[in-house]
């Protein structure tokens, strides 16, 4: 998940290490997220992936490992503690890219599929991202944001960013499930449509 805005091209919003935490609640509302995240990419079953937004690279190497041999490229925005951490998670199929997204370097479906993980809430063009995406991959978009207004609502709940009414630093974009379902639905047919608790996770099959 990466928390970059092309704005200022550095990486930007909430840097709380989700994976890594040890509070409980969050271990089990990612747990969720993951088992979620997972079973979409395993009905995907994608012949090489574009992780946009790859961030740190946590999904991106998990997603490595489950390719075997296929191709899985991860891009982000040129930040020294990004490649740090994606040093650590190396594979043989496994290249990560600096750019940005707006305009991607790749052919037309040189990609079976593209993912934005928690990315397209940061975006100042979000249309614009998922039809360079929708563009480079041959069969499915997967991608997931913070369902909105409950995100917000459970921020404020705990007492975070108060004076931004709950909004999290960063997200420029929100969608409430049946917002972000309509978006999609633009690019391809919306086969899945998950709500893993508090967000939106949908898989897109695009028209070939």
């Amino acid at each position: 998940m990466s928390t970059t805005s092309a704005t200022d091209a550095v990486p930007t919003g909430n840097t709380y290490d989700k994976y890594g935490s040890r509070n409980p609640v969050v271990r089990r509302l990612m747990a969720n997220f993951e088992r979620t995240l997972g079973e979409l990419f395993t009905q995907a079953a994608p012949s090489s992936v574009l992780d946009v937004g790859c961030g740190e690279g946590v999904l991106t190497h998990k997603w490595a490992k489950a390719l075997g041999d296929k191709r899985i490229v991860g891009i982000d925005l040129d930040d020294e503690k990004l490649k740090a951490e994606q040093a650590k998670r190396q594979a043989p199929n496994l290249e990560y890219l600096v750019m940005r997204a707006e305009h991607l370097p790749f052919a037309d479906g040189e990609f079976g599929m593209a993912a934005a993980i928690e990315v397209l809430e940061h975006v100042p063009d979000p249309e614009h991202t998922l039809s360079e995406m929708a563009r480079v991959a041959s069969d499915h978009l997967l991608v997931s944001v913070p369902r909105e207004p409950l995100w917000r609502i459970l921020n404020v709940a705990r007492g975070a960013y108060l004076k931004d009414l709950g909004n999290t630093p960063g997200h420029v974009n929100h969608w409430s499930k049946r917002a972000f379902v309509a978006l999609l639905s633009r690019y391809g047919e919306v086969v899945e449509a998950r709500s893993p608790f508090p967000w939106t996770m949908l898989l897109v099959r695009l028209p070939r």
